[in-house]
């Protein structure tokens, strides 16, 4: 039973933080049908991750936030479409490398054409803001649901530090090192 838990216990996690997730987005969605509240199920499901770790959730979030800044510093730009896109994969993956958040460019990238891409029936300057206000919200619904399920969750044994004995002729020499 405990090698049963502990391979699916994370799995079923997942499941209900995914769950709630597109669950509160879409009662959004539901509720306010005139803003597109359809981008922010995408977001709070790229969002998750399945390690449960809050770092992973932080990341996204800015990965998401950095997706949405560069889409919208494209989108006023007026640039072909296709051109906009390709520079804002490269940027995007440029930034969020040098950020150090590399694990996290994927819903930074959907975040990224999310707001880039222009239909064809209207260019009302207030759709990339409504769709960044969306995605942006998606990650938050997103963030809070990992740290409240984070927080509910059972918490780890953490074991004491591994003490691994060394040869003391691998050890450098005493005296070298104080030359």
């Amino acid at each position: 039973m405990e090698l049963i838990t502990k391979k699916w216990l994370p799995e079923l996690v997942y499941m209900l933080k995914c769950l709630s997730g597109v669950s509160i987005c879409y009662i959004l969605y539901i509720r306010f049908p005139a803003y597109p509240f359809f981008w922010a199920i995408v977001s709070v499901v790229l969002a998750f991750s399945p390690d449960n770790s809050n770092r992973q959730a932080y990341d996204r979030m800015k990965a998401n936030l950095l997706g949405c800044a560069v889409g919208m510093g494209l989108y006023f730009l007026h640039l072909p479409s296709l051109l906009a896109l390709c520079l804002g994969v490269f940027l995007v993956i440029f930034i969020g490398t040098a950020l150090k958040i590399p694990t996290a460019l994927r819903p930074a990238l959907a975040a990224l054409v999310i707001v880039t891409i222009r239909e064809k029936t209207g260019g009302q300057w207030f759709l990339p803001i409504e769709r960044v206000i969306c995605v942006v919200i998606g990650c938050v619904v997103a963030l809070l649901l990992s740290l409240l399920f984070n927080l509910l969750s059972p918490k780890r044994q953490v074991q004491g530090p591994t003490v691994i004995p060394v040869d003391e002729d691998q050890q450098p020499d005493k005296k070298s090192e104080m030359n």
